[in-house]
């Protein structure tokens, strides 16, 4: 099912996979129309139970996403404001709605993300880069401002501080298999490879119940900023949440009338089992 309602990228949903493609000539510029796209996917999507998985890409043969519009900076005031009159930027909002939305969110790169379109991928819960088209940089040092749309403080929780800051602080290209070694993509494929691989993964989640795939993000997110007393807590919270929305005790009890916990076959063969027991509702 195709949706073109939208002006910076269109929306292909299939087997529970939600197909986002950026196509906003020349080159795919993150200005307030890509927001005011974003925020209307993310009101579609935040309540959807029956879309798994997001992939976002583009139609552009160079480019992810690039930098964040100039305009969101021109008229900006220079005059410094104290903490207690600190609001959020759109960009801020824009892709941490982006990063909080319940479906598992996957960016395949195959061209520049610069900038705020680097910052983009680093909202999405995971990130597949091509070698010898992607190319990621941060040069808003450069500029005379920082990283504003969430890249440095997502940066440091995914790669720790030092890699960070030498990202920002050089300002300073690097491909997809430095993005790799760095930690800020999950890994660097083949430019033939990229697609199917990408497909692969978001089919294989789509299996899975969509109570389940949120409580794990908000699991796995939570995990980043709390003591892991209070990691644990939300850990056991989630649980409870994802046991009363999904057939997992069916699927414990199928196991058990199975003997599959004690078959030394099933204990080779997990990897296809968590597919085929899906059918058991």
């Amino acid at each position: 099912m195709a949706d073109d309602s939208f002006t910076t990228f269109t929306l292909s949903i299939e087997n529970a996979i939600a197909w986002v493609t950026f196509d906003y000539p020349p080159v795919n510029i993150q200005g307030l129309p890509m927001l005011a796209d974003l925020n209307k996917l993310a009101d579609r999507l935040e309540p959807d139970r029956d879309v798994k998985v997001v992939v976002f890409k583009s139609a552009h043969p160079e480019i992810f996403v690039a930098h964040a519009d100039t305009n969101f900076l021109k008229d900006m005031s220079t005059t410094a404001v104290s903490r207690d009159q600190v609001e959020l930027l759109d960009l801020q909002t824009t892709l941490e709605r982006v990063s909080r939305l319940p479906q598992a969110t996957i960016a395949q790169i195959e061209g520049f993300a610069r900038g705020g379109g680097h910052e983009f991928a680093l909202a999405c819960d995971m990130r597949f880069a091509a070698r010898g088209k992607a190319r990621f940089m941060q040069m808003e040092v450069g500029m005379g401002i920082l990283p504003c749309g969430g890249g440095a403080s997502r940066m440091a929780r995914q790669i720790g501080l030092g890699r960070a800051l030498e990202i920002i602080l050089s300002a300073e290209d690097f491909d997809a298999d430095q993005a790799e070694a760095y930690g800020t993509i999950n890994k660097a494929l083949d430019a033939d490879r990229i697609a199917a691989h990408v497909a692969a993964l978001a089919e294989r989640i789509a299996r899975f119940p969509a109570d389940l795939i949120q409580a794990c993000k908000e699991t796995v997110y939570a995990s980043i900023d709390l003591p892991i007393a209070d990691a644990l807590k939300d850990e056991a919270y989630w649980l409870y949440q994802a046991m009363s929305k999904t057939p997992a005790q069916k699927r414990f009890q199928y196991a058990d009338d199975n003997g599959a916990q004690f078959d030394m076959d099933n204990q080779r063969a997990w990897n296809d089992l968590v597919i085929s027991i899906q059918d058991v509702t």
